[in-house]
C-alpha cells in the first residue's frame, strides 16, 4: 500500500511537470508578434492623435455656403487613402442669383403691400451638383488645439433647375381680378405688379439644363477634437451649362458661371 501511494504521488508530480513544459501552453512566436504589432500600432495612433494628426478612415460633413452669386447647402463623404490624402464625394444644392437682381416694393393691392418684386426676373435658378475629387493635407494641427489646412479640388456634373418667376399683377385698364404673369409680358402689357407669387408657384413649368462643374478650395479645420470637424472653406467654382441660362430680361444669357464662396462646415470622422 505504501508503494502504491509513492507511485501515485510520483505520477502526479511527473504529469504536472510535463504539462508545465508543454509548448502548447505558451504563446507561439507568431501570436506574440501579432500582439506586439497591434500594441505598437495602437501606440502610434495614440501618439499621432495627441500630436493632432488625422488618422481616420472616413468623414461626413455638412456645409452652409455663401457665394458671390447666391447661397446653398452641401454634404460630403470622404474616404481617407492615407493620413494626408482622402477621396471626396460631394453634393450641393444652391440658388444662384444674377448680380443685377434688383428688388423693389410692389404696388400692393387695395393699398396693402405684401411682397417685393425682382423687376425683369425670368427664372429662379436652382442648381444641383454632384462632384468627386481629392483632399490633400497641407499642414497638420500640430496639436489638438491647432488648425489643419487642406487643399480640396473636385469636378463633376451639374443640373440647372429653372422655375419661371411669376408675379401677381393687375390690369388697370380692365376690371379683371389680380392674376399671375411673367416678364416680359408684364412690361409689354403695362400690368401693375402687386408682388411676387412665391416659392410654390411655377413648379409645373420647370425646365432642366445639364452642365459640368469644377472647384478648388482651402479648408481650415479648427475643431477642438480630431473626431469632430468645425471648419471654414474658401474657394472658387466654375460651372458650364450646355444651354444658355435665362435669368433676367434684357440681360445677355450665358453658359459659364464663375464665383467665389465661403462655406461653414460641421461634421465628424470615424
Amino acid at each position: 500500500m505504501k508503494h502504491f501511494f509513492l507511485f501515485a504521488i510520483a505520477w502526479i508530480l511527473t504529469t504536472n511537470l510535463l504539462a508545465q513544459n508543454n509548448p502548447s501552453d505558451y504563446p507561439s512566436n507568431q501570436s506574440r508578434d501579432k500582439k506586439s504589432a497591434k500594441r505598437e500600432r495602437i501606440n502610434n495612433m495614440l501618439r499621432m492623435e495627441e500630436e493632432g494628426e488625422l488618422i481616420f478612415n472616413k468623414q461626413s460633413v455638412f456645409g452652409i455656403k455663401l457665394a458671390t452669386d447666391g447661397y446653398g447647402i452641401s454634404y460630403e463623404k470622404a474616404k481617407f487613402k492615407t493620413n494626408a490624402r482622402a477621396m471626396l464625394f460631394q453634393f450641393e444644392l444652391n440658388e444662384k442669383k444674377s448680380p443685377k437682381d434688383h428688388k423693389v416694393a410692389a404696388a400692393g393691392y387695395n393699398g396693402y403691400n405684401f411682397n417685393s418684386v425682382v423687376v425683369g426676373k425670368l427664372n429662379n435658378f436652382y442648381e444641383f451638383k454632384l462632384a468627386v475629387g481629392q483632399q490633400h493635407l497641407i499642414g497638420g494641427k500640430g496639436n489638438k488645439n491647432g488648425v489643419a489646412v487642406t487643399l480640396n479640388y473636385t469636378g463633376g456634373f451639374s443640373l440647372a433647375i429653372l422655375k419661371p418667376y411669376y408675379v401677381q399683377v393687375q390690369d388697370i385698364q380692365s376690371d379683371r381680378d389680380p392674376f399671375k404673369s411673367t416678364y416680359p409680358t408684364i412690361i409689354d402689357s403695362g400690368f401693375t405688379e402687386l408682388g411676387a407669387s412665391g416659392f410654390t408657384v411655377g413648379w409645373d413649368k420647370v425646365s432642366i439644363t445639364p452642365g459640368l462643374n469644377a472647384k478648388t478650395a482651402l479648408r481650415f479645420d479648427y475643431g477642438r477634437f480630431n473626431q469632430s470637424i468645425t471648419a471654414i472653406e474658401v474657394g472658387v467654382t466654375g460651372e458650364y451649362y450646355f444651354k444658355k441660362i435665362p435669368m433676367l430680361y434684357l440681360v445677355p444669357y450665358k453658359n459659364f458661371f464663375f464665383n467665389a464662396y465661403l462655406t461653414i462646415l460641421f461634421g465628424k470622422r470615424k
